[in-house]
């Protein structure tokens, strides 16, 4: 499949979990994908594995809560591949405490990180795609930005700020035929989830009507479909992708 031949995608976060599967999957269908991350060994791995199937792919180290390495890595992007057509705002962190006990850099830290950082990268290759008059942007959000979570504060609010931030720019870019959606992951098999107890993962699961936990895949599988051209009159929408667990 080479729906997405010779775009050009750029993707946070993508040494492991889902930005690693969605890079992986933007390439499977023709992209060359800029990978951007800190840990670029990682990185160099993700790249072997997508040149070995025959694709093209390039590391980058950014760091997206420094707004420096966001400047300076979305330069060295475009520098290397001429412009910036997709762009997949993925990378995040987590600092989970009830926000009687939280403190300021919990907040602080989730927020630039999660939240900031997809803004600044954005802007740092907005026009490269106004330029081109092309363009996808796709926020990885969470089911915890629309429900809310309890010890998640500012998780949750970074995933609401995306969801926002997504429909704004979603209206400013339209006229440029540029796209702004979001996609809302529910419980997901990653890293962050493989240390849960069987008990924890079995009650996780009750509440979802498809009865299983989702797979970086079905992420991936979604962010390909957003930034393909099937999805040319799709934006500012937020994507479930959350087995029912959240019907908004």
């Amino acid at each position: 499949m080479s729906t997405l031949a010779g775009r050009i995608a750029l993707v946070t976060g993508a040494s492991q979990g889902i930005g690693r599967a969605c890079a992986l999957e933007l390439a499977r269908r023709g992209a060359h994908v800029a990978l951007a991350a800190r840990n670029v060994d990682k990185l160099n791995e993700v790249a072997a594995q997508i040149a070995a199937a025959g694709g093209t792919a390039h590391p980058f180290a950014l760091d997206v809560s420094s707004e420096e390495s966001i400047k300076s890595g979305a330069k060295a992007v475009i520098a290397h591949f001429g412009k910036a057509e997709i762009l997949v705002n993925n990378a995040g962190i987590t600092r989970d405490i009830l926000a009687l006990r939280m403190k300021k850099a919990d907040w602080d830290d989730v927020l630039t990180t999660n939240l900031t950082g997809a803004f600044l990268l954005t802007q740092a290759v907005m026009s490269s795609m106004v330029k081109n008059r092309w363009g996808r942007i796709i926020n990885i959000t969470s089911v915890v930005g629309e429900t809310g979570q309890a010890g998640q504060a500012n998780y949750a609010a970074s995933k609401a700020g995306l969801i926002g931030l997504t429909k704004s720019l979603a209206r400013e870019l339209a006229s440029r035929t540029i796209t702004v959606n979001a996609v809302a992951p529910g419980y997901i098999e990653t890293a962050m989830t493989v240390v849960l107890t069987d008990e924890q993962k079995n009650a996780m699961t009750q509440h979802i009507p498809l009865g299983r936990a989702g797979t970086d895949q079905d992420i991936a599988n979604a962010v390909a479909f957003l930034a393909s051209e099937e999805a040319s009159y799709i934006t500012g929408h937020t994507l479930d992708v959350n087995g029912g667990m959240y019907m908004g």
